[in-house]
């Protein structure tokens, strides 16, 4: 009777019992005695495997099952097992589409009256559950449970894959599915599979239109965003804030408080969250590998971004310029290029960065800090990705290799850059010229040739460069630094590209082709520099005497002979060069250093160029022909020279006797007959010469080598010139005979 009764006050809402502490209400006498544990704490019912208390008996079994793995009811439609009938009825309810439980508010429906409950606390805005630590409250018991866990650091619930845990036996399910791979959440309109249902809820509003936030948070502020509430403001800078946590965290910028301090290396953070994934930094703990290339994260975010590499996935369109991008941050910062926005900027140069990240990096630049240093060779860099890719030199990983050509690349930015080459794209127009380039950095550097900026400058000798890389190699000449040393030559660069560019000398390689003549170049500037000829473009020109040039280089060395500048000096004459490449390869007359060898008669060259006219000799290749009299010869320059033979033009002119000469070279020569200036000397007998030429001639004589033979009758001479006066005998041809 008793029974009936209290089960009649279920139908007519009778709940005659009141707790004292909080003013809830019961049906039946039990449960008001079970609600007032939650108040005197008591939990007589404790589990013998994990020492955790319960308030009922009826809980403490559930619980056992937990350790056992027993799971005795089981869902007809899915498998799915579960520990209790009520969970499973709970869960048929997702399949059979019932929602019982309404909300008088906003008539959103739930499956359990517990979750309705829960649901309209939002309105009522109640938190009733306070933790003794803080004063934060919570809605349920549960998220007051879970909050007490995260401040005593309390994770009960461990992977066994990787010894990883948690804090709820949930998250622990939920971690397990990333070893196990197990997707239960389909799409029904695209057949996709999730491993969690909140994210197959998220992946739905892609299908119906509806914007997509992934928490209730991320919705409230997007609202507030809309509303232009932003409550929480920033007294130092009149920053506002949506989150009050959010401008806790940044007020500790300010105060520079980092109260959070790694032990491996003193480091110091805002954020635990920081912390821990710093430390993973010196653990090596990666615990997010990608499916397919092994390639492993700290981050689970930072995985799903590498994946996009995979699928080249880009869902964020700018709708200024339809550019597309794999990650918001990019479009937003790429925004900023149509809006002009640079909000970050640097008191020291006055310098604007579009992102705080960017402006951080730069500041470095300033105090000269480079926190990340290489094992291997002791070099330190600004930023943790510089050091990642610097150490791909040292193992020489080239992951990412190009489809078209098959080279390699240390990063994919650089393989996307490499395949413009391919596809010929060049986005970036400049505005002066209308020249186009495939990187935007690129095209910064090129404007700097219109402005004529040159912000770099060396404290060594005050010379200024446009980018701050070609400083950096500047500097290693005074420092006499070379630390890219070839394998075949050892001859040492300042930079790897200029010993990657070496190395082709040795291997033959010449990748770059002229569609115009099939002439083929070690680099592709050297081509374009090359096109220049075909198509007459010479942008630089000369004030003093109208000469033009394809390099401003060119230019820059030419007004050195109007000047008379002559910074390069050999120390062992004292002969001044304008260029430094002048006074190298002079420098190997006193060394008598020839590197470059012929292969088919071991003369051996100071210049691998004079080597490349001399083979022209063997294979008997003219290429540079003259339209007045079809006379060939090996190199343009002595074409150049030749024609002034017709036009009788002689422009280098000795100031001595008014005589006038094609080259300038040999206006040197001839002023030192006035000079009497003799600079070759030989070794075996003091005897001295005007022209190089003259002493190897004369060295001859000591050394008894006469290297031209007559084809008729085997005698050999000194000078080509002999073999020809001789070759008369034989032919019988009269001519005018020069002395020598």
């Amino acid at each position: 009777m008793n029974d009936l009764m209290q089960h009649q006050s279920v139908h007519i809402e009778e709940k005659p019992y009141q707790s004292t502490e909080c003013t809830k209400v019961f049906g039946w006498e039990t449960n008001l005695k079970q609600h007032q544990k939650i108040h005197t704490g008591e939990k007589p019912y404790e589990c013998t495997d994990c020492d955790k208390t319960f308030i009922t008996n009826g809980h403490l079994t559930q619980h056992r099952k937990v350790h056992t793995g027993e799971k005795p009811y089981e869902c007809t439609e899915c498998n799915k097992a579960f520990i209790t009938s009520g969970q499973l009825m709970q869960h048929q309810k997702v399949h059979t589409g019932e929602k019982p439980y309404e909300c008088t508010e906003c008539n959103k429906a739930f499956i359990t009256s517990g979750q309705l409950m829960q649901h309209q606390k939002v309105h009522t805005g109640e938190k009733p559950y306070k933790g003794n630590e803080c004063v934060k409250a919570f809605k349920t018991n549960r998220e007051l449970k879970r909050d007490q866990k995260i401040n005593t650091g309390e994770k009960p619930y461990q992977c066994t894959v990787c010894d990883k845990a948690q804090i709820t036996n949930e998250e622990l399910t939920q971690h397990q599915k990333v070893y196990t791979g197990e997707k239960p959440y389909q799409c029904s309109e695209s057949n996709e599979v999730f491993t969690w249902k909140k994210n197959l809820n998220l992946h739905r509003k892609v299908h119906t239109g509806e914007k997509l936030f992934q928490s209730k948070t991320n919705l409230k502020q997007h609202q507030q965003t809309n509303t232009g509430e932003k409550l929480h403001k920033c007294t130092e800078l009149d920053k506002v804030l949506i989150e009050k946590q959010k401008l806790i965290h940044h007020l500790k910028v300010h105060t520079q408080e980092n109260p959070y301090e790694c032990t491996e290396c003193d480091k110091a953070f805002i954020k635990n969250g920081d912390l821990k994934r710093h430390q993973k930094v010196h653990s090596g703990e990666r615990p997010f590998n990608c499916n397919e290339c092994d390639k492993a994260f700290i981050r689970k975010s930072h995985l799903i971004k590498h994946q996009k590499v995979h699928t080249r996935e880009k869902p964020y369109r700018c709708t200024q310029c339809n550019e597309v991008f794999r990650w918001k941050k990019n479009l937003k910062l790429h925004r900023k290029v149509h809006t002009g926005e640079n909000p970050y900027e640097y008191s020291e140069c006055n310098k604007v960065f579009q992102s705080n990240t960017n402006l951080t990096q730069h500041q470095q630049i300033h105090n000269g800090e480079k926190p990340y240093k290489c094992t291997e060779c002791a070099k330190a860099f600004i930023t943790n990705g510089e050091l990642k890719r610097h150490q791909k030199v040292h193992t020489g990983e080239r992951p990412f290799i190009c489809t078209e050509c098959d080279k390699a690349f240390i990063t994919n930015g650089e393989l996307r850059q490499h395949q413009k080459v391919h596809t010929g794209e060049r986005p970036f127009i400049c505005t002066e010229c209308d020249k186009a380039f495939c990187r935007k950095a690129y095209l910064m550097q090129h404007q700097k040739v219109h402005s004529g900026e040159k912000p770099y400058e060396c404290t060594g000798c005050k010379k200024v460069f446009r980018t701050q890389k070609i400083l950096k190699q500047h500097q290693k000449i005074h420092a006499g630094e070379k630390p890219y040393k070839c394998t075949e030559c050892d001859k040492a660069y300042i930079a790897n590209a200029h010993l990657m560019q070496h190395q082709k000398v040795h291997t033959g390689e010449k990748p770059y082709r002229c569609a115009e003549c099939d002439k083929a170049f070690i680099t592709n500037g050297e081509l374009k520099q090359h096109q220049k000829v075909h198509n007459g473009e010479r942008l630089f020109n000369c004030n003093e005497c109208d000469k033009a040039f394809t390099r401003n280089s060119h230019l820059i060395q030419h007004q050195k002979v109007h000047i008379g500048e002559k910074p390069h000096e050999c120390t062992e004459c004292e002969k001044a060069f304008i260029r430094k490449s002048h006074l190298v390869r002079h420098q190997n007359v006193h060394t008598g250093e020839k590197p470059y060898e012929c292969t088919e008669c071991d003369k051996a060259f100071i210049t691998h160029v004079h080597l490349t006219q001399h083979l022209k000799i063997h294979t008997g290749e003219k290429p540079y022909k003259c339209t007045e009299c079809d006379k060939g010869f090996t190199a343009k320059q002595t074409l150049m020279h030749h024609v002034k033979v017709h036009t009788g033009e002689k422009p280098y002119e000795c100031t001595e006797c008014d005589k006038a000469f094609i080259t300038r070279q040999r206006l040197i020569v001839h002023q030192r007959v006035h000079t009497g200036e003799k600079p070759y000397e030989c070794t075996e007998c003091d005897k001295a010469f005007i022209t190089r030429q003259r002493l190897i001639v004369h060295q001859r004589v000591h050394t008894g080598e006469k290297p031209y033979e007559c084809t008729e009758c085997d005698k050999t001479f000194i000078t080509r010139h002999r073999l020809i006066v001789h070759q008369i005998v034989h032919t019988g041809e009269k001519t005018c005979m020069y002395r020598m």
